[in-house]
């Protein structure tokens, strides 16, 4: 079975198990040599998704697998969170995420540039409206997104971090 067929069933078949367990399917990818594949599954849910989560849908889809019995070569399984640098694939991602820090790489180059960092600011139509930091606001067409992905501030996490914990310590000596 080729590659691609066994990537849109591993597709619906977590599609349909994430709707059971009440989360979102981030994305599915097929990898590695034809007769040693790695499938790849990435769930989400408002607060994070737990260790239980992953295993009971790893259980749930590798039951599928089993039964269904379509990938003629040996796989692994992996079932997981997107991370805090969480993928964005759909429209609806960048809607969802409008707002946050980005790292974008387009297919062709949009004004001299294919790859951007900064803000989502929005999505008009099937066109990402994004706040780059060096070239300002661009509109950066979805068809032609290769890969993109949130991008986390480490320098201002940790001084959301710090603040927190300086404001719990004087909550501690007021209430002594």
């Amino acid at each position: 079975m080729e590659t691609a067929s066994v990537a849109e069933r591993i597709k619906k078949i977590a599609e349909q198990t994430a709707i059971d367990h009440g989360l979102e399917l981030v994305h599915t990818e097929v990898a590695g040599p034809e007769n040693n594949l790695i499938l790849r599954v990435f769930i989400d849910k408002p607060g994070g998704v737990t260790h239980d989560d992953c295993s009971d849908v790893s259980t749930q889809i590798g039951t599928v697998l089993d039964v269904e019995d379509f990938i003629h070569a040996t796989y692994t399984l992996e079932v997981s969170s997107p991370g805090i640098e969480r993928g964005l694939y759909k429209l609806a991602d960048y809607e969802r995420f409008t707002g946050s820090a980005a790292k974008i790489k387009t297919r062709v180059a949009i004004g001299n540039q294919r790859n951007f960092r900064g803000i989502i600011s929005g999505v008009a139509n099937e066109t990402i409206v994004f706040d780059d930091r060096t070239t300002g606001r661009v509109e950066i067409p979805f068809a032609s997104i290769a890969k993109a992905n949130l991008e986390v501030d480490v320098e201002n996490e940790f001084r959301h971090a710090q603040e927190r914990a300086a404001t719990d310590r004087d909550l501690i000596k007021k209430n002594r």
